[in-house]
């Protein structure tokens, strides 16, 4: 059962990258496949854990040495509830709390007209000059709120500014690649940034004074192509009416209201590293003051509000039900899964593989990077954090290990290697895959049109990193 898991793992991963063709939702794939190696794990614990020497096992019996006069049974019991998984799910839990807190946040702001309020500055009817507009504004936002937030954001303000499906989808496809650009640099920017940041693998300082410059190449390179290539010279797009303009919030909010709540929102998550490192915490609970603060303003406003009859609608309490639990529950099956191959010691024996046979941190992490362009980018970034355990820094540390040290050369550079890779293939990432489902964008479409744009810009990116720091 040993050697079964992880097929089972690989299998999992297979059938969330074609969901669409099996027709079974990736967080019940996901939740299967977490469960489904907890039991093996259980069933098979003697040969796992004594045959196979673990090494976890072992010093959970040194730490715990009343569980001498235990069973073999109880032993494998007490270590795998009690230790591994709290220990795990405790983990999982803090990126969780994040990211739901996260897409709270985003999803008030947007239901409030904040970004409305703030985005209509980028109308501009020349086609080239909008996709210069759009493509920075995804940048800067996908490092703020996330990518796939941002996505989404812009997505919503495509479909005001280009009522042309044809010309949307153009600006769309960069919307993908500029998106996972920006998120690459941020503690916050992707779901796997947050990861090695609330493992502290990485730093948010030093994240961002390595890779804005590389994720910028990454996004330049293929935004300059694309100037050139998608539109005509002085080309415009047409121009909307006035009732295609209406305001969908509702009219009675006024717009420094608006405004305020996209500052607050955008401050609650752009100044989590800031609340981390002054108070020690962990970045859940700084976002979660941000939503708290957040929801104190809404409650004052809609107070004094007393003619809104639908203010009830958009009051936080009522949009708790928005957050994507799919989502959720699917980080949590796919973490989870991770737990178990690294309480299983399967990512120890993967990780001594690569460091026999390949033995090159930053050629580990471009193929990573590569693979996340149809692989989950969450799972192989998890993987990988189980297979290499941050090294704690020392004088007389071997070369070799200081690139897995906190801030190491690995982690840096798998944070922009995992984010940008997903852009070369639609389905490889979270922003690619719901700005396809929004619009509706056919696999080749992207494939035939933007795949080549996306990996120069991710070779570049790479180059310039290594150019610079390797």
């Amino acid at each position: 059962m040993f050697v079964l898991m992880p097929f089972i793992f690989v299998l999992g991963i297979l059938a969330i990258a074609f969901e669409d063709k099996i027709k079974i939702n990736k967080a019940a794939i996901a939740l299967f496949m977490a469960i489904s190696l907890w039991m093996i794990l259980m069933f098979d614990a003697y040969y796992i854990f004594v045959e196979q020497s673990s090494p976890l096992f072992q010093k959970f019996l040194a730490e715990n040495p009343e569980m001498a006069n235990s069973s073999p049974q109880q032993q494998f019991v007490s270590f795998i509830s009690n230790r591994s998984i709290v220990y795990h799910l405790g983990n999982v839990a803090e990126t969780l709390f994040f990211i739901m807190c996260s897409m709270l946040i985003v999803d008030i702001i947007d239901k409030h007209g904040g970004f409305r309020s703030v985005t209509r500055y980028l109308t501009t009817g020349n086609k080239r000059k909008l996709l210069w507009y759009i493509s920075f504004a995804s940048f800067f936002f996908s490092a703020i709120l996330d990518n796939l937030a941002a996505a989404i954001v812009i997505m919503a303000v495509l479909r005001k500014l280009v009522p042309d499906r044809t010309d949307r989808l153009k600006y769309a496809c960069m919307v993908i690649i500029a998106a996972n650009a920006g998120g690459s640099w941020s503690p916050i920017g992707d779901v796997t940034t947050i990861l090695l940041w609330v493992g502290k693998n990485i730093t948010a300082l030093h994240q961002i004074s390595r890779l804005f410059i590389p994720a910028l190449i990454n996004l330049l390179i293929p935004l300059t192509i694309a100037h050139f290539w998608l539109f005509k010279k002085g080309a415009v797009l047409r121009v909307l009416s006035e009732e295609e303009q209406t305001d969908e919030y509702i009219p009675e909010i006024p717009d420094h209201s608006r405004k305020t709540i996209f500052i607050i929102g955008v401050l609650s998550l752009a100044l989590v590293p800031v609340f981390q490192m002054i108070t020690n915490l962990p970045p859940f609970l700084g976002v979660l003051l941000g939503l708290v603060i957040l929801w104190f303003y809404t409650d004052i406003m809609y107070s004094r509000l007393h003619q809104m009859r639908e203010s009830k609608k958009l009051r936080i309490v009522n949009l708790l039900p928005n957050v994507d639990l799919s989502t959720i529950f699917f980080f949590l099956g796919i973490l989870m899964s991770v737990g178990a191959l690294e309480t299983s010691g399967h990512l120890g024996l993967l990780s001594n593989y690569l460091d026999n046979h390949i033995h090159q941190p930053y050629l580990i992490s471009f193929v990573i990077g590569v693979l996340s362009s149809c692989v989950d980018n969450v799972a192989l970034v998890a993987a990988t954090m189980g297979m290499y355990p941050v090294v704690q820094q020392a004088a007389d540390l071997a070369p070799y290990a200081q690139f897995f040290v906190t801030d190491g050369g690995f982690w840096t550079f798998l944070a922009y290697c995992a984010v940008t890779g997903g852009s070369i293939l639609i389905i490889g990432s979270a922003t690619g895959v719901t700005v396809m489902g929004l619009e509706k964008i056919d696999f080749m479409y992207y494939t035939k049109r933007f795949t080549i744009l996306a990996l120069i810009g991710y070779i570049c990116g790479a180059g310039v990193y290594m150019v610079l720091f390797a």
